[in-house]
């Protein structure tokens, strides 16, 4: 572990939280305007890609500004729209947001394939004991790892979409039917995490319910798409699949990139102490006409996340600025703050050559 804690004693968790204390309601009418709002903007790009109404004959590429420009802005919108899985999970006890996670999960959590229990192990990321060692499943040791393991990450993108919808499809109804397959399925084939040797654990009663009701949302979607429709229109519904895996595999990629830079991944396995985590972690304050694109709903102040993860993420601007004015110019948490995403990915590929140049002398030694 390379990260350095010799200002532990400078940092202090209880003078940051007496600092931003207001800050800590969810405000709902902000998450039903902004969801709703950008869901619909979305949905309005994307048709003008498809042509028409969406169950009408899709047009496809023409080729135009027009439609290239909303496509891309489909992308961003949908980006968004689908990054609120990540305060739908934070804030799943917040009883004033309850009606909030069920029209999320039916309106993108359903129909993108990513329904919030696919999430629920983000949770392991935040705890202290977790955060970097195997029972975490979004960290990778990229900073020690070899250079073209992050391309290969950042190369799922180009199956995952049609990983969903093999695991809700297909393997769903077989966990139905076959116990001992229910296991494995939940294990590992039900999280969204960076490693794919993650095991998760098994659910509780609660959850399995939960996952149940959104499992069946899933799987009928999946069949009226890829089954009941091409039936009933008397055709393969080619250009429309080549429409929404596309748009997947953008929105997929570009969540990666902005995954790689949110943390400096300089653990290698070992469990870290608090301030460590923090520091691996990384806010990006700087630009925010452009990094609310590619960090949308908080993400882009991820380090102030994993300080406050039940901080709502429209409080986290202004918290940033109320640490960064009152906390000591020797504060730790000054330390988070990279000028842009770009320069946040350099830098990890400079300590991973780094490592990279540096593994052979030492297996020499």
């Amino acid at each position: 572990m390379s990260t350095n804690t010799t200002s532990s004693a400078e940092f202090s968790f209880t003078e940051s939280r007496r600092l931003i204390g207001d800050l800590f309601r969810a405000q709902a009418w902000i998450y039903w305007t902004d969801f709703l709002l950008t869901y619909a903007a979305g949905a309005f790009c994307f048709t003008q890609v498809y042509g028409g109404p969406i169950y009408g004959r899709h047009q496809g590429f023409q080729g135009t500004f027009e439609q290239t420009f909303f496509f891309f802005a489909s992308v961003l919108l949908f980006y968004r729209a689908s990054l609120f899985i990540h305060e739908v999970v934070h804030q799943r006890t917040n009883e004033r947001l309850k009606w909030f996670r069920i029209v999320w999960n039916l309106l993108c959590g359903i129909p993108f394939l990513i329904p919030s229990f696919v999430y629920y192990t983000h949770i392991d990321h935040h705890r202290r004991k977790h955060y970097g060692t195997d029972h975490d499943g979004e960290y990778l040791p990229l900073e020690h790892q070899r250079g073209w393991q992050i391309l290969f990450y950042l190369s799922w993108c180009f199956v995952i979409p049609i990983v969903a919808m093999v695991r809700f499809l297909v393997l769903t109804p077989l966990a139905w039917v076959i116990p001992g397959f229910r296991a494995f399925v939940h294990q590992h084939a039900s999280s969204m995490v960076m490693d794919p040797t993650y095991i998760r654990p098994l659910p509780t009663k609660k959850t399995l319910k939960i996952i149940y009701i959104q499992e069946l949302g899933c799987f009928l979607w999946s069949l009226v798409i890829v089954v009941i429709a091409p039936l009933a229109v008397g055709q393969w519904p080619t250009p429309f699949l080549i429409h929404a895996y596309l748009l997947s595999v953008c929105i997929i990629f570009l969540n990666s990139v902005r995954t790689i830079g949110s943390h400096r991944w300089s653990n290698n396995g070992e469990e870290m102490e608090f301030l460590d985590q923090l520091l691996d972690s990384v806010n990006y304050p700087h630009h925010a006409w452009i990094t609310e694109l590619w960090g949308p709903v908080g993400t882009r102040f991820h380090a102030l996340h994993h300080l406050f993860p039940s901080l709502p993420y429209h409080a986290l601007p202004e918290a940033h600025r109320r640490l960064m004015k009152s906390l000591p110019a020797n504060s730790p948490y000054r330390l988070t703050e990279e000028r842009s995403l770009t320069a946040g990915i350099i830098n990890l590929v400079k300590r991973n050559r780094q490592h990279t140049t540096m593994q052979p002398a030492s297996h020499q030694a």
